[in-house]
């Protein structure tokens, strides 16, 4: 089997999720086909990229860039036998959802049926919006099954109806959390359709090193209690709640905070963090690749992510910078959204808040900085949970089922590669 993979951009240093996915299946034997909507906008790329063997592609990021390209293809497109049905598939789409956005999808999904090699047998995409509808209309194209992974904005922002339609065509979808889950086959007329598939993390890229527990309380100015976070500069990761719940801290606790990650919220939050008076115990690193997180999650005494749900919808999945800071023993405190306390046992693997209260937060933030033994007790229990039930190549198994991997091969591919994963950084 050949399976063109249809992402929204590759390589990514968020979604090293995805590549983990593709390596892992690669390993297994699954040959794979990249086709990207987007070209790479990071500078830098997680050691994992490399060792994927699949060949990427990349369609018309705007249709108007590249017209010649795009007539041609649909030249051919129309010749295919599934042409049609495509082309009303999207008219009743455009009648709901009168955008250019979705214009430059079906033009893309005409390239990539026009383009799309012979010997390609499926089609599957990540994220149930915009890749999912340029592989639905490519499928139709060309008479292909197709199937694909939903994660978390694509679930909670995309309407019900193109949900409930993708649904009904596509094989079968694998999303990563049971909340997610359950919202989607809600909406399936087939629930036995949507697998729960968590990433995992492939372990021998997060290895078992014994972490060096600080005995800092945040009583001694020149050792203070280093608090980490991961994530995008985003709605939804919470960070303007965080700053708020670092302000609220008695100043006479001495902390430093360090953010790893971009997004388009960057410049706001170091303003805020100037008027509430704490920009100078905050460090801003930017996107990192993975070894500079890893290292950071050794090196540092807490792991913060205040998630919550954005004013449009949008939400974190199950993040995997919770999972990964877990793997190396570091102690977490996030909040009791979405997915999140499917990984996170409150008081037990990690401390879970309500979302959006920056005051509850500050609580905990004070409580986890005067108490290192509750440190790292968290961090410790973590650890064993995330490893033990956590593990990409058992995670994996749904996937490989899916794609008709033989069970020979998944064993011995749980013998060669002991272990790989990434991270979640940017």
């Amino acid at each position: 089997m050949s399976v063109a993979f249809v992402l929204k951009g590759y390589p990514r240093l968020s979604e090293t999720f995805i590549a983990q996915e593709i390596l892992g299946l690669e390993k297994r034997g699954l040959d794979i086909r990249i086709i990207s909507l987007r070209h790479p906008t990071d500078k830098a790329a997680h050691t994992i990229v490399s060792e994927i063997q699949a060949p990427v592609s990349y369609l018309p990021e705007y249709l108007h860039n590249e017209p010649a390209r795009v007539l041609k293809s649909l030249v051919k497109a129309k010749k295919l036998s599934g042409f049609s049905n495509a082309w009303h598939a999207f008219q009743r789409d455009f009648a709901r959802d009168r955008t250019r956005n979705r214009i430059r999808r079906f033009g893309q999904a005409c390239v990539l049926a026009a383009e799309l090699p012979d010997d390609v047998t499926r089609l599957h995409f990540h994220f149930l919006h915009t890749p999912a509808s340029v592989t639905r209309y490519a499928a139709i194209m060309r008479g292909l099954p197709w199937s694909g992974s939903a994660h978390a904005k694509d679930i909670w922002t995309s309407p019900d109806w193109d949900l409930r339609e993708k649904l009904a065509e596509m094989d079968w979808l694998a999303t990563c959390t049971a909340y997610g889950a359950e919202h989607l086959r809600a909406l399936s007329n087939d629930p036995k359709k949507v697998d729960l598939t968590y990433h995992g993390l492939d372990f021998s890229r997060f290895s078992d090193v014994k972490k060096s527990y600080s005995k800092a309380d945040g009583s001694d100015p020149n050792h203070p209690v280093l608090l980490l976070s991961v994530g995008r500069a985003v709605a939804k990761k919470g960070y303007d709640d965080l700053l708020e719940a670092l302000a609220l801290i008695p100043t006479g606790l001495y902390w430093r905070f360090i953010h790893i990650g971009g997004g388009t919220l960057s410049g706001t939050l170091k303003e805020k963090a100037r008027k509430l008076g704490i920009a100078s115990k905050i460090e801003w690193r930017g996107a990192q690749p993975q070894d500079v997180v890893l290292e950071s999650l050794r090196d540092t005494d807490l792991f913060v992510l205040a998630s919550k749900i954005s004013e449009d919808g949008d939400r974190d999945g199950l993040p995997n910078v919770l999972m990964e800071a877990q793997s190396q023993g570091l102690p977490v405190l996030s909040t009791a959204v979405s997915a999140i306390p499917e990984l996170i046992l409150p008081e037990e693997t990690g401390i879970l808040v309500p979302p959006a209260d920056s005051a509850k937060l500050s609580e905990q933030l004070e409580r986890l900085i005067r108490d290192p033994k509750l440190r790292k007790t968290l961090g410790k229990n973590g650890k064993t949970r995330v490893r033990s039930e956590f593990d990409a190549h058992h995670c994996l198994g749904d996937l490989v089922r899916r794609f008709g991997l033989s069970d020979h091969q998944d064993q011995g591919a749980n013998t060669d590669a002991d272990g790989d994963t990434g991270n979640n950084a940017a």
